[in-house]
């Protein structure tokens, strides 16, 4: 595939009506201003207009496409169909309420630029910016939560899973996102974990970031389709990797 533009930018939205127009905004300046070509797609979910919104915005912007269903079918699902279509030589995606700046895009670019396969934001490092802390029984619960996840997954020398600011090179992403299948929040687990499996190079670099405080995750039920998730993924993870091993090999012979 020919590449039209540098960069594809993804932001999943879920009932983001009050957040989404700044956002795009936001995205539109900082692209023109690096005078860089850019493909954003909306994977809108949910019924409070955001699609309607996004779509309003985009009228005026062709290189704006909007995606995505009344009902919420989740994150990871959003931006694996947005992945299918995208066509950047860079595809990453950041959360349409801004909790990063776009303008961060800075900090990852130059790795991608120096060999890496993917760079992910992190909160967890030093140089890392928490302008806002989310309130303190959620810093807590992600505190266990990563314990947890590493525990079970693995995932050696990633400090931060789930910071929703991540590029890849275009080939790489469709690679991942085509064997990825949760559709919930831990998908940047499964694409985390199988990046490592499948070799790829992976940079985290420190990032400004500020809490929203307005988490869309439900304490009790969230967390134990997290749980569950995080689980399907452990197990899931041999057979994902060994047929990624099959397809290589079977490229290398022809």
């Amino acid at each position: 595939m020919t590449s039209d533009f540098n960069v594809t930018l993804i932001l999943p939205a879920y009932n983001e009506a009050a957040t989404i127009n700044a956002t795009l905004g936001e995205a539109v300046t900082y692209f023109r201003r690096r005078s860089l070509t850019c493909q954003i797609i909306v994977s809108a979910d949910g019924d409070d207009g955001t699609r309607e919104i996004a779509r309003s915005f985009a009228e005026g912007h062709p290189f704006v496409q909007v995606i995505g269903e009344p009902t919420r079918r989740g994150k990871g699902r959003g931006i694996r169909e947005a992945v299918k279509i995208a066509t950047g030589d860079i595809v990453g995606f950041a959360d349409a309420d801004n909790k990063v700046p776009i303008a961060e895009f800075d900090k990852l670019e130059r790795w991608l630029h120096e060999g890496f396969d993917l760079a992910i934001g992190s909160r967890g490092l030093e140089g890392s910016r928490v302008e806002r802390k989310q309130p303190w029984y959620r810093r807590v619960g992600s505190r266990g939560f990563s314990f947890f996840l590493h525990a079970v997954v693995g995932m050696p020398g990633i400090a931060d899973t789930q910071c929703g600011f991540k590029f890849f090179h275009r080939a790489i992403a469709q690679d991942l996102f085509s064997r990825q299948r949760i559709d919930g929040y831990m998908y940047d687990v499964e694409i985390l974990a199988l990046a490592q499996r499948l070799g790829y190079r992976i940079k985290e670099v420190p990032i400004r970031w500020h809490d929203d405080a307005d988490s869309r995750l439900q304490l009790v039920a969230g967390n134990l389709r997290n749980v569950t998730d995080i689980f399907k993924i452990r197990f899931s993870l041999p057979r994902q990797t060994q047929a990624a091993a099959v397809v290589r090999a079977k490229a290398s012979i022809g």
